[in-house]
């Protein structure tokens, strides 16, 4: 490994941070309902402690994104969100409206032809942006559940135009260092179409809302066969990459920890970013997220397994020898530049890892210096007592 390389690993490790998800520490579920965890977070609260002990355990995990609908309430203002999560050590990140679970969006929100639903949906988002600047977060994430069920059920380019016009209220309210950051999915829960199905259609809808748009990649909302490495360099190319939401899946959008089912794909998709950054002389500056369903794996066990999984992934493809792979490219050398990759996939960084986590004055080995640190048989213990109190049962669906 040659000096550039080795400078481009104490990098990589210097700049990677990822975003855990305040809904990946409650108990979730699937359509056919939800298995509790005693030491579950069941409120913000909860959350935000849970996110401070995997950041406290990694040390590159210092924001956490908030769901609108499962993670505001009434009467705890979002100044006081904020404030709680600094007293366990993390900050709050992106902000993730709700525009599926109410009765009202049965037929759409953003794209319903009742324009009260419309109103409504865009009313929401308003608000949406209004907490993400009294909680100082950067982002609006917007997952659309939006489209149709059957063909001819809905008029699809009229739901094209109804979606960017409502989505312009909110980008107004944005202020200048807040983004838009808009996912889409090919099918589900929709399964005839879906109005922001592949990161072509998220792209248009973002360069007509404005400038503050971006594409945001979920690596589960994908064909089985889709090259998503190809989309990253598309969209870094185009300066429309916005963020990422990790995880894995084994079929469809199955919500499984981040590299569990296809690490070197999770590696391709680093080394884009890498060599764009190579290319191109500076660091892209990427939300990367965390959006996984721990059904049943321990929530903060499973979340720290991910952070460090994508570390690790993020710093071999920093280690790819990107003058040798450009030169191969160039001559199309197939078999050499391919083993620029391989190479670099293979390679035992973990070693690097630890003298960096040495030097932050971190655990050497965050997983297990978490499980004997005892705070999952503490929290259990008071957790389950408190749902007794509030009479929560094994009963209800994915929240």
């Amino acid at each position: 490994m040659n000096q550039a390389q080795k400078q481009r690993i104490q990098q990589a490790l210097d700049d990677f941070r990822i975003e855990t998800p305040t809904w990946g520490f409650a108990d979730t579920g699937t359509r056919f309902g939800k298995f509790l965890q005693d030491a579950a977070a069941i409120d913000i609260n909860d959350k935000l402690a849970d996110a401070g002990q995997v950041h406290a355990f990694t040390g590159f995990c210092p924001s956490v994104a908030l769901h609108v609908l499962w993670d505001f309430s009434a009467d705890q203002p979002a100044s006081a969100i904020a404030q709680l999560g600094k007293k366990y050590g993390v900050r709050i990140g992106a902000i993730n409206p709700n525009l599926f679970q109410d009765q009202i969006y049965k037929y759409g929100s953003l794209c319903n032809r009742d324009d009260q639903i419309r109103s409504a949906a865009v009313k929401h988002l308003l608000e949406s942006a209004e907490l993400a600047k009294q909680t100082g977060s950067p982002l609006v994430a917007i997952w659309l559940a939006d489209g149709s069920n059957y063909p001819g059920q809905a008029n699809i380019r009229w739901r094209k135009r109804a979606l960017v016009e409502t989505l312009r209220p909110l980008h107004e309210a944005l202020t200048a260092d807040q983004q838009i950051l808009l996912e889409y999915k090919p099918f589900e829960p929709a399964f005839y179409h879906t109005d922001l199905a592949d990161w072509g259609m998220s792209y248009l809808i973002a360069k007509e809302v404005g400038p503050r748009t971006r594409v945001l990649v979920d690596t589960g909302h994908h064909y089985l066969s889709q090259n998503i490495e190809q989309i990253v360099a598309w969209l870094l190319d185009t300066e429309m990459l916005g963020g990422f939401h990790f995880n894995d899946r084994r079929y469809a959008d199955d919500d499984l920890t981040f590299g569990s089912i296809d690490p070197y794909q999770a590696f391709r998709i680093f080394h884009e970013i890498h060599f764009f950054g190579w290319e191109t002389g500076q660091t892209p500056q990427i939300p990367y997220m965390i959006d996984q369903s721990h059904i049943d794996k321990p929530k903060i066990e499973a979340m720290i397994q991910t952070a460090v999984t994508a570390q690790e992934l993020y710093v071999k493809a920093a280690a790819v020898d990107h003058e040798k792979l450009s030169r191969h490219q160039e001559r199309n050398e197939q078999v050499d530049a391919e083993e620029c990759l391989r190479a670099a996939f293979f390679a035992d960084v973990r070693p690097t890892i630890v003298e960096w986590r040495q030097q932050h004055k971190l655990p050497l080995d965050p997983l297990p210096a978490f499980r004997q640190s005892g705070y999952e048989a503490r929290v259990a213990s008071e957790r389950k007592a408190r749902r007794v109190e509030l009479g929560i049962t094994s009963s209800g669906s994915y929240a």
